[in-house]
């Protein structure tokens, strides 16, 4: 590849505490590609949510839907506000418009410890946790979102369907397998665990099935599984027993919350929307209105969603010097905590200029 390759970023900030925490990652982004060379970055940021919906009565237009098609990634802050919604009732999501038009279908989303964050499972016990929960995102009970959401009948009850095709389960499956891959040749364990709800629904049942059928294919790794119920329970008492974790929709939904309560909560937890031609990066967290424009929100999962993207595209495109960059950046978010950030929803008063500039500092020497 090119010196001058230059990365298009389709940039969509969102809503609420988007706009504040969407600044800091593209400043940072622009002084790792001058720190280490060899690439560089076009963003092109859009308007897209509840705010555009009020504004124009559609939260994802065509033009926007068709720049973050276009581009080689695409960075989201988070997008919805509790008072803006649809007729029926239901918020305003066009991060779903984008995994189902893009089929990003493997929703990944990392939960690992850093440094001095407090976590539930006591300061000593949470330096062990790095483990990876990988999420359907195109189907399961969020699969009517495609299609004009669920059915109302007579105002008596709703119908929302669950759909688990043999399609969506196999690509999500062999997603898992090949990041336990990945992670397993960098001295972790190697390890899948399916987690459903197998004894109860068809459907899960049918999911097991597949997933069972992609272990065969995929024997390097250790395939096991795991009921829904009993994992929320494991996840708390003993996490680090997993590796990745492979998932329904809803059940990702609710578990990767989970698992970021485990490391000091959503402003800690990054995630990638993964297909097979495009990727979305945002934080799990959502555009918090109640502190929007009041600076004391916490960047850090938007921080490293951005890392996360540069390895990816060193990985899609070859680039050794992107992957570095995206190393450097998790790296200098360790290290910035190491030198005592304490952010306000752990009792501190960092907020986002605190935590940017000493993230931003600690990039101008950490080494990887």
């Amino acid at each position: 590849m090119s010196s001058s390759q230059t990365f298009q970023i389709a940039v969509f900030p969102g809503d609420g505490i988007g706009h504040e925490i969407t600044p800091p990652a593209l400043e940072l982004l622009r002084q790792v590609a001058k720190r280490v060379g060899g690439f560089d970055f076009e963003f092109r940021t859009m308007e897209a949510g509840a705010a555009a919906y009020k504004k124009w009565g559609v939260a994802l237009s065509e033009a926007c839907r068709h720049s973050a098609q276009e581009a080689d990634a695409i960075l989201l802050a988070a997008m919805g506000l509790p008072d803006i919604r649809y007729p029926d009732g239901t918020e305003i999501v066009p991060q779903i418009d984008l995994r189902i038009a893009l089929q990003l279908y493997a929703g990944i989303r990392p939960i690992r410890s850093i440094p001095n964050v407090p976590s539930p499972l006591g300061d000593k016990r949470a330096k062990a946790l790095d483990v990876v929960l990988v999420r359907e995102s195109t189907e399961g009970l969020f699969h009517a979102m495609g299609e004009g959401r669920g059915t109302i009948v007579d105002d008596a009850y709703c119908d929302d369907t669950m759909r688990i095709t043999r399609t969506g389960t196999s690509r999500v499956v062999d997603a898992a397998f090949t990041l336990a891959r990945h992670r397993k040749a960098q001295g972790l364990p190697g390890r899948v665990t399916c987690v459903d709800k197998a004894n109860v629904f068809s459907s899960l049942a049918f999911f097991r099935q597949v997933f069972d059928e992609r272990a065969v294919e995929n024997a390097d790794i250790v395939a096991d599984h795991a009921y829904v119920d009993a994992m929320a329970t494991n996840l708390v008492m003993r996490p680090w027993d997993y590796d990745v974790m492979v998932m329904e929709n809803m059940f990702g939904d609710i578990l990767s919350d989970l698992g970021a309560g485990l490391v000091g909560g959503l402003g800690y937890a990054p995630s990638i929307d993964l297909g097979d031609k495009h990727a979305v990066f945002q934080p799990c967290h959502g555009t918090a209105p109640d502190i929007a424009g009041k600076g004391i929100a916490n960047p850090t999962a938007m921080l490293l969603s951005a890392a996360l993207m540069l390895e990816w595209l060193g990985s899609k495109h070859g680039e050794d010097k992107a992957k570095e960059a995206g190393a450097l950046i998790a790296a200098a978010v360790d290290q910035a905590f190491i030198n005592g950030l304490i952010t306000h929803e752990n009792g501190g008063s960092d907020g986002v200029k605190e935590v940017t500039n000493t993230v931003s500092e600690s990039l101008k020497t950490v080494m990887i």
